[in-house]
């Protein structure tokens, strides 16, 4: 995981806009040299975007798709690809407005969906844009690491909406014999491979013991929709993979996938303190706020990008006192065990609670 650091933005310049299929491109940002190592990041690694519409700030997350830089320095160009959903402003946005040359506010590197490249047999099942942060995943790994084997399991729609196709074909060129790859399309059904149809759990189940020596896999890394994410789970649990060996990162949850946690009664009157870049201060919690937007009332610098519990920007070690979380869908089961949350999921149940973003 990487080491716990303030997460910061700056502006930073459009170096490039490379349409991938008809609803996805990807940005490339330039990184100024005083501003590289801020922008290190582990392969997985995600930025928040920030922009400002009729006075409302808009923040979206994109996962870097690029292999981390193996140097001294940080890197000098940044690529994030970006699918477009309906009705979303910021996709729309990048869809149709963005160009080379314009500055964007971009928060530097978070998550912990990362691999650092170390020997190993490791395995991934995407599905549409979920492919973004296993991309830097297993090109990181294959470049650095000759002892380091991957297998790909990606569904996408169709040929023509799969993300990043000719990266991933290089990736079968260059290293044939440790990068396994395997296309399922949902909605067309290709010449050679797989049949189509979705990757749900009973499917997954009978494939993967197929493709490969399950015990010998050191590493799962799930990413895409809630759905295809939650079936691949049950079906490694299913399989007898230890729950240790599986990493995942949801893309996309509908607001009917999960229901929230049951509510738990809340004082009358709670505060939190929490630590943010060393300083600490404590607040009132106002009714129904989460943890998070008490933090942020008090202090703006606070990191956050999704405010749905997808992301993990905002994740807080849980110091003192006991909350609620409504949904969690980034943290894994150990961090939470650990002591940690997620602060614009959480609500207090304890009339004082204490927060540490720095841990």
């Amino acid at each position: 995981m990487a080491a716990a650091k303030s997460a910061r933005f700056h502006r930073l310049r459009v170096a490039a806009v490379d349409r991938l299929t008809d609803d996805s491109v990807a940005l490339t940002f330039d990184v100024p040299a005083p501003l590289r190592e801020e922008y290190r990041y582990l392969p997985g690694q995600h930025l928040a975007v920030r922009r400002i519409v009729d006075g409302t700030e808009i923040r979206r997350t994109y996962s870097v798709c690029s292999p981390a830089p193996d140097g001294a320095t940080g890197p000098d160009q940044l690529r994030v690809g970006v699918r477009l959903v309906e009705g979303g402003e910021f996709s729309t946005y990048a869809h149709k407005e963005i160009s080379v040359g314009d500055e964007l506010e971009v928060m530097t590197p978070a998550g912990r969906f990362t691999l650092a490249p170390r020997p190993g047999h490791y395995a991934a099942v995407v599905g549409g844009s979920g492919i973004t942060p296993v991309l830097s995943i297993v090109s990181t790994l294959l470049a650095r690491e000759p002892d380091a084997r991957f297998c790909l399991i990606r569904s996408d729609r169709s040929a023509a909406s799969t993300m990043f196709l000719e990266e991933v074909a290089d990736l079968k060129d260059r290293f044939p014999q440790r990068f396994q790859l395997v296309t399922v399309l949902s909605r067309e059904e290709q010449q050679a491979g797989l049949p189509s149809g979705r990757l749900d759990e009973e499917r997954l189940t009978a494939l993967l013991p197929a493709l490969l020596p399950l015990a010998d896999i050191d590493g799962w890394f799930l990413c895409g929709p809630f759905g295809l994410v939650q079936g691949a789970e049950r079906a490694l649990g299913a399989l007898g993979v230890a729950r240790a060996r599986i990493h995942q990162e949801i893309f996309h949850v509908d607001d009917g996938a999960t229901a929230a946690a049951p509510s738990a009664p809340a004082p009358a009157h709670s505060t939190v303190t929490a630590t943010l870049d060393g300083r600490s201060g404590s607040w009132p919690v106002q009714d129904g706020e989460s943890l998070l937007e008490t933090v942020l009332r008090n202090r703006a610098d606070a990191p956050y990008a999704c405010k749905g519990g997808v992301c993990g920007t905002c994740r807080a070690f849980l110091v003192g006192g006991e909350v609620r979380m409504d949904r969690n869908f980034a943290l894994e089961p150990e961090e939470t065990e650990a002591g940690y949350v997620l602060a614009c999921q959480s609500h207090p149940t304890t009339d004082q609670v204490e927060l540490d973003f720095d841990r």
